[in-house]
């Protein structure tokens, strides 16, 4: 399917009910419901506390993909394309009836919903789960590889959401999506289902260039066995690990899921038109590896004091859940000489006083929405 008409679907059956970082189960379950009988859904198991966690089927082929989303529950624009692509599915669009007919996909839309509602990356026993896959302590875990074992997936998606520092590269891109085929062994061997991944990725790649170039990265395949991904992975099942990044200005990630929703798509039409055997897997490495390249906004060559040398500040948001609503509160990170990074925001004091808004002098830490530049009250927030 062409990139020109996914984005069609996508304009078409976006979930308008979800929108920007808060989203929990209160905001999916509605939507659950809404469904009847038009698709499987159970409820797999419970949280810590005790929080329902779902399971939804679409599909009838025997090409299985097993997809979970949220297992970081801070981590919320691969639960929004989710449900975007189960809009699609259910439309009954001639356009992804192949897939339908080809594959069944089983989809855990919030894996971790005590982290969805608290904001958090970890589980409500403070746990991160994707450091879980071994031991498998907690109730979330233990649901996670329950499915894995009965569903029996040709493919694993295990969708993610990374921070505004990302780069695609050492560039002045954001990395607005990144992908890996994660490892499984200590030396990182590109194995026959690794490379049936990276062969995915790598038709995902190619479709969004054409809509975000040079803005597509792969993380570092450093192996850790305790990570769900390389558990899959070092289990012979071809495991793809999603990450949804930052589009300029998207603190939102309303653009950023439509990507994830063109890679979604993507690769499930290239899985449903053949065999996927790994044979085209060295496109994989084109794609660039992510850096940490950029701060949320960058205020150059600023004087902290009246006679001394000029200097950057370096800023990045912080993400409070606030009256249930996600905020960027800006934070003085660095004060240093930025010239190896990038802001997706960048303001040049011009060798100006840059002060406190109670005209103190900068320091590390400092919280507000504003500085004072020259005496003026200047934003530093992203809009």
């Amino acid at each position: 399917m062409k990139v020109e008409a996914i984005q069609i679907l996508f304009s078409r059956f976006k979930e308008s009910t979800l929108y920007h970082r808060y989203i929990t189960n209160n905001h999916i379950e509605p939507l659950i419901k809404k469904w009847g009988n038009l698709v499987d859904v159970k409820i797999i198991g419970h949280s810590v506390l005790n929080s329902p966690i779902h399971a939804v089927k679409v599909g009838t082929g025997p090409k299985k993909i097993l997809m979970w989303s949220q297992m970081h529950g801070n981590e919320s624009t691969t639960t929004k394309a989710i449900f975007d692509l189960l809009n699609t599915f259910l439309s009954e669009d001639q356009s992804v009836k192949r897939i339908l007919d080809t594959c069944t996909i089983c989809i855990i839309p919030i894996l971790n919903p005590d982290g969805a509602l608290a904001y958090t990356r970890v589980n409500a026993n403070n746990v991160d789960l994707n450091r879980d896959a071994q031991l498998r302590t907690q109730p979330e875990s233990k649901i996670l590889r329950a499915v894995f074992e009965d569903f029996n997936p040709d493919f694993c998606y295990n969708l993610h959401g990374q921070r505004t520092i990302f780069s695609a590269g050492k560039t002045n891109k954001p990395a607005t999506v990144s992908f890996l085929a994660p490892a499984q062994d200590e030396l990182c061997a590109v194995t026959s289902n690794r490379m049936i991944a990276m062969e995915v990725i790598g038709k995902m790649n190619e479709a969004l260039q054409q809509v975000i170039p040079n803005q597509v990265g792969v993380y570092d395949d450093a192996f850790n066995l305790n990570c769900v991904g390389d558990t899959f992975q070092s289990e012979n099942i071809p495991t793809i690990l999603f990450e949804a990044g930052h589009y300029f200005d998207d603190y939102e990630r309303e653009h950023t899921r439509k990507y994830i929703y063109i890679s979604l798509l993507t690769s499930l039409c290239y899985i449903s038109e053949g065999d996927v055997d790994g044979s085209l897997y060295k496109s994989y490495f084109n794609i660039p590896e992510n850096d940490k390249c950029f701060l949320d906004v960058i205020i150059r060559n600023a004087k902290l004091k009246m006679h001394s040398d000029t200097t950057d500040i370096g800023i990045q948001y912080q993400e409070r859940l606030i009256d249930g609503v996600v905020k960027f509160v800006p934070k003085i990170e660095k004060i240093e000489n930025l010239d190896l990074y990038y802001g997706h925001k960048e303001i040049n004091a011009n060798s100006d006083l840059v002060l406190d808004t109670h005209f103190n002098t900068i320091e590390l830490n400092y919280e507000n929405d504003f500085v004072m530049i020259n005496n003026k009250k200047t934003s530093i927030l992203s809009k």
